[in-house]
């Protein structure tokens, strides 16, 4: 007996240190417990002060919260530490573009060149990099022309895109269909985008998202439910449709499952967890549940007590 139980209590040790184990800054991002991440992180970086990669994981927690200046200040630092990173480059341009648009307008001129000078480089280090493409892409349609942007090159990171990932491709295509206000060769391309991603459930949310702008609700609710039913090719998705939903004020109901949906299996950093209950909670809140509302922004804040967009809203329903 006394054998067995010592054997019992060393398999609980060390499915104990496995779980700890498990609990890597990246898995704590994924699960959208961004307090303990930074926690995490902070420690590993005051034991070794040189590790770009902490840093931009610190960069990446700040920006779940959209905290710009502290995600800014840790995303230079792991560029400073590893400037041949594509990646580095790729999230520091995307604090850069946060930043810019919560500022002045002559102040984001100032960060927009930043975000292109990052993306130019993410690019530029790693050409086979899809993500950064299609963020670079992106700025170019939509900054002016003064501080680099422009549909010449919006088109050229497409052409790149084609071989790359063909579905993103189109998707740069619609865009700057859309810029051009021609909406029968956007949807076009949007379609394109699903064939070419074989129906993947991203390509569908990208055809709801035009049909929202265009004003197309019923085609809307019809795309995000085929976005549900598809191979879900990107986990986020379904907070995305909800997010849709939510901003175009139908199928309340809906929603609230695609993201009952989503914290019910694996989450991803892209969608943190923290940020879908406040979702919830603004879903709740629509449909009169204030009580249920108040529940989910809690959690939201037990997971990121700095989230002041959950803070106000729970204040709000208290009152």
């Amino acid at each position: 007996m006394k054998l067995l139980s010592k054997f019992a209590f060393l398999i609980v040790l060390l499915l104990s240190t496995y779980a700890l184990a498990a609990d890597t800054p990246l898995d704590l991002l994924a699960a959208g417990r961004v307090d303990e991440a930074i926690s995490t992180l902070s420690g590993r970086i005051n034991s070794s002060p040189n590790d770009g990669a902490s840093y931009n994981l610190l960069c990446r927690a700040y920006f779940a919260l959209n905290s710009w200046d502290r995600a800014i200040s840790a995303c230079e630092k792991a560029v400073a530490l590893d400037p041949n990173n594509s990646d580095f480059h790729l999230w520091l341009g995307r604090a850069y573009g946060e930043k810019a648009d919560s500022v002045s307008f002559f102040s984001a001129a100032g960060y927009a060149k930043k975000v292109r000078n990052e993306f130019e480089k993410a690019v530029a280090l790693n050409p086979k990099n899809a993500i950064a493409r299609t963020d670079l892409a992106e700025f170019y349609l939509e900054a002016p022309g003064i501080v680099g942007g422009g549909q010449d090159k919006a088109r050229a990171q497409s052409e790149a895109l084609s071989s790359l990932n063909p579905a993103k491709a189109h998707w740069v295509n619609a865009r700057l269909a859309e810029k051009n206000k021609d909406n029968e060769t956007a949807e076009k391309e949007y379609r394109a985008a699903i064939d070419a991603s074989r129906g993947g459930a991203n390509a569908w949310l990208n055809l709801a998202g035009f049909y929202r702008k265009t004003g197309r609700l019923d085609e809307m609710q019809n795309a995000l439910k085929h976005a549900a039913a598809a191979p879900m090719d990107q986990p986020e998705v379904l907070v995305d449709a909800a997010s849709t939903l939510l901003r175009a004020n139908r199928d309340l109901p809906f929603a609230s499952q695609l993201l009952r949906r989503y914290l019910a299996n694996n989450t991803v950093e892209q969608a943190p967890p923290f940020k879908v209950h406040y979702m919830l909670g603004n879903i709740l809140e629509k449909q009169g549940d204030r009580r249920g509302a108040a529940q989910e922004y809690q959690i939201a804040l037990n997971m990121a007590k700095d989230f002041g967009r959950a803070r106000e809203a729970l204040d709000r329903v208290n009152r």
